[in-house]
This record gives C-alpha cells, structure tokens and sequence, in this order.
C-alpha cells in the first residue's frame, strides 16, 4: 500500500464514520489484501443507501484497499418481472429462471451494473463492471433442472479481477456467468461473492443485507457466531427461511481459507467502514 499522510486519511474520512485514531490502527491490516462486498436488498432500491455505499466502496480505495464488489438486484428484477406479467417463483431462496426471464434477469443486472460503475466513477473512484457480456469471469454449470437458467459457479477467471486491481480500479461483478455453450445463467449474489471470496482466497467477506446481523431468540444482534451456535439457531429455527442458505453459504468460506465472514446492516451509515476499520465493527462475524 502506498504510504498515504495522515492529512490525506483525515481528507478522505467521512465526519460520521470511524475516527481517525481507530483507522490508522486498521490501515496495514488489510494491506494487499482482497476485500469482498456483496451489496443486496434495500441498498440496491433506496438512493440514499446506494449513495452511502458507494461513499464507502470509494473510501476504501482511496485509503489504498482494494475493495470488490458484487451486487444482487433481486428487488429490481421481481419488479421488472411483474411489469412483464412474469410471476417469481423461489425454490429454497433461488429464483425460478425460465428462458423469459433470463432475458429480463441479464438486462437488468447489466444495466444495474453500469450504474453502480458510473456513480463510483463519479465519485472519483475509477471502476470496472463485470458482467457475462464484459470480462465474463464466471463459468458455470446449472444448478438444477427445476430452477432453470440458474447457475452455480464452476470456475472463475481470477486474472481479469487481478488485472483491473493493479490498475487501481474496484471490479464490479454481476452474478451473471455462461455455460460450455455460452448460455447466460443468473447466479444468487452470495453465491457468487462467495465462491469468488474462496477463488482470491479473500481477507474478508462482507455480505450487506437488510437485516442487523443475526439475532437470537430475543433479537438481539448476536456479534460473532460459530458453527455450534448456528447449528443450535436452525435447530431451534431461531434461524430460518432465507437467511438459512446464506449462513450456510458465509460458514462455507469460512471453512475454507476467508478469514473473516460477516453479515452487516446495509441500511446503517458507513457500516462497511466500521466493520473494516473500528474495534467495534457491525453485524454479525461469523466463525468455524
């Protein structure tokens, strides 16, 4: 990392984030090291969310992080479908994906993708989108045949990320990949942040969503969670639904070389930065 002045820090902090003395001691922590953010939910439909987002993603990289991103866009793409007349159905949390909606999925994640580059662009942050039409990084194969085009990742071009980091751009991936045959698949955006986290063998994985963290029975924030716990939480559905699939999923990278998996509040201000950067952090981290 580029030595950066104290000033230049103090320049780039934002008033309400963590402080100055708590980032100084955080800044070699994550020295050359990935930082993977998977951004869904309310922070995709709300501007002020997605604004504050990408206020954070451009702190980082500007501080000398190389943060990564991926986005969902579910909310966007169930009401794109209704316009369409197109129903969503979900088996365990995934999206149902005839040959119609594929269509809709791709155009909507593209666009959305675009989006998020310029607004970072605009932000002085110089960006890269990554999608199956740009850069496609992911290879898939089909989950199964009753979900249609949907895909799990198989493998991922790790050079085309290395090379936009080394020009000091944040990549932004869509969950979208092809098969042997170049046929789109929609991926789930955990899913996919997921298995890139383990293919860069991340530092840390930081799932941003519309909830605190995990909460226990009393919905309390539970802080940092383990296998035991989690097991304990489903048994006792204290844990379910949706949120089953993507504890599933965090404990996964975990398992497998990330050190730090996290679910955080998307809706709280700057909550990436005080997960990274203050000794309080935010949300829940989750451990083997």
């Amino acid at each position: 990392m580029s030595k950066i002045t104290e000033e230049e820090i103090k320049k780039i902090l934002p008033l309400k984030g963590p402080s100055f003395e708590e980032v100084k001691k955080y800044l070699d922590k994550y020295n050359e090291e990935y930082i993977i953010i998977k951004c869904g939910g309310s922070v995709l439909v709300d501007q002020n969310l997605l604004n504050n987002f990408i206020n954070d993603i451009s702190v980082l990289n500007k501080l000398g992080f190389i943060p990564i991103v991926i986005h969902g866009g579910g909310k966007r793409i169930s009401n794109k479908l209704n316009e369409s007349g197109i129903k969503s159905n979900f088996i365990n949390g995934l999206r149902v994906t005839d040959k119609k909606s594929i269509t809709i999925v791709e155009e909507v994640l593209i666009n959305f993708n675009e989006e998020i580059t310029e607004a970072l662009k605009k932000n002085s942050c110089d960006s890269q989108g990554v999608t199956n039409k740009k850069n496609n990084i992911l290879l898939v194969e089909q989950e199964n045949k009753e979900l249609g085009f949907v895909g799990s990742p198989k493998e991922i071009n790790q050079s085309i990320i290395e090379q936009i980091v080394k020009e000091k751009k944040v990549p932004v991936i869509a969950p979208l990949g092809l098969d042997k045959d170049n046929q789109v698949f929609n991926i789930n955006a955990d899913t996919a942040a997921g298995a890139i986290a383990k293919k860069l063998n991340a530092r840390r994985l930081i799932i941003m969503s519309d909830v605190e963290g995990v909460l226990d029975s009393n919905k309390k924030l539970i802080s940092e969670i383990d296998t035991i716990k989690i097991n304990e939480l489903i048994r006792n559905k204290t844990i379910s639904g949706g949120m089953i699939p993507k504890i599933n999923n965090c404990l996964d990278v975990a398992s497998n070389g990330v050190k730090g998996v996290c679910i955080i509040d998307g809706r709280l201000n700057h909550s990436i930065l005080f997960e990274l950067l203050s000794d309080k952090g935010s949300g829940t981290l989750i451990r083997l």
